[in-house]
């Protein structure tokens, strides 16, 4: 047995203690977003990690709440996995009656999971546990989602070149999921989500080059180094591709600094409003956008309904999707409407 296992085994022992002994909760950085009703069912919402992306789930579970009379809260981990699993046991010695997470490690997680899940009614949202006991999955489909994020890679460099992918994490199953099938659109290969390529390698067909996958585990500024340290090895690259929310405005400052902005083509994933501002501005390419709004308010509504007995709203799969959007400059402005009237707010991106 290797020693992250042994460290992860040493967690869960003292996850599993916490909740025997019933210990007080912690200081975990979470915010309620209601008074608790001891008539209405008590929902928890956990991300894995701190994003504006999070915010837009966290209005998500503030209007379902108010819409289906339950008392919600959200919960912000700082980017760790053992904070996160602070935050998981503390919810389970409190008793709240479900919990839907996004899992930063769903491998090494999953006893840990499988734990929680039989303590409350668990879900997961926008990163996947599958081989945990979690009753259902709210999110999209990640490596059908990286294909479109590669035709948008195609669209901007129809010739093909060398291009880098930046991430935070790859331990998240979003996280491989889209990156994978970003590589396998553009190598030209046939749909199969069970593909992996290790990040390290150089991969080459079809006419690009994919330098490499850059980690940053959601340091902003090693997200930035990145990019910088790509720029100074790579002058000649013609794409830069970031997957996680943060990464896509971290490519535009680094790029801005570099004044390479526009001369090098960016590719992103989900809806930073930096990123928005980018399509309109016409120095990012596109967007595959996500719906972290609905994935806020389906986990409550799910959850409730799952908390009442309604068995029929848990598919067979066990996969609730969401389907993922291409945003391009000719339709970047109703989106950003629509995400602003979601969000209460006024001002332009």
């Amino acid at each position: 047995m290797n020693s992250r296992r042994l460290q992860w085994l040493a967690l869960l022992t003292v996850s599993l203690s916490f909740v025997l002994t019933g210990c007080g909760p912690s200081d975990t950085g979470d915010a309620d977003t209601g008074d608790v009703d001891s008539d209405r069912p008590e929902i928890a919402f956990v991300s894995n990690g701190i994003a504006d992306f999070w915010l837009i789930a966290k209005r998500g579970v503030e209007q379902a709440g108010e819409d289906l009379e339950v008392d919600v809260s959200f919960h912000t981990p700082q980017d760790t996995v053992v904070h996160q699993q602070q935050i998981l046991k503390d919810l389970v010695t409190r008793g709240v009656d479900g919990i839907s997470v996004s899992p930063i490690d769903p491998v090494n997680q999953a006893e840990l999971l499988n734990e929680i899940a039989s303590h409350t009614r668990l879900i997961t949202n926008d990163s996947d546990a599958p081989d945990s006991n979690r009753i259902l999955f709210v999110g999209i489909d990640n490596y059908k989602a990286g294909r479109m994020c590669g035709e948008l890679v195609v669209e901007a460099l129809p010739d093909g070149g060398k291009v880098m992918i930046f991430v935070g994490r790859m331990e998240q199953d979003n996280a491989r999921g889209r990156r994978q099938g970003l590589i396998d659109e553009l190598l030209g290969r046939e749909y199969n989500p069970k593909n992996f390529d290790s990040p390290g390698q150089v991969l080459e067909g079809n006419g690009y080059t994919i330098l490499g996958t850059l980690t940053d585990q959601f340091d902003f500024p090693k997200a930035k180094a990145n990019v910088e340290d790509t720029l100074s090895r790579h002058p000649d690259i013609d794409g830069l591709i970031g997957l996680f929310a943060y990464n896509p405005p971290m490519i535009l400052e680094a790029l801005e600094q570099a004044g390479k902005l526009g001369a090098v083509k960016v590719i992103a994933f989900d809806e930073d409003f930096k990123t928005l501002e980018g399509i309109k501005q016409g120095t990012v390419h596109g967007t595959v956008v996500q719906d972290p709004y609905q994935y806020g308010y389906l986990s409550v509504e799910l959850l409730k309904a799952i908390f009442a007995g309604d068995s029929s709203v848990v598919p067979e799969n066990k996969y609730v999707e969401v389907p993922a959007r291409h945003i391009r400059q000719d339709n970047v402005q109703p989106f950003w409407d629509d995400l602003k009237s979601k969000l209460g707010k006024t001002a332009e991106p």
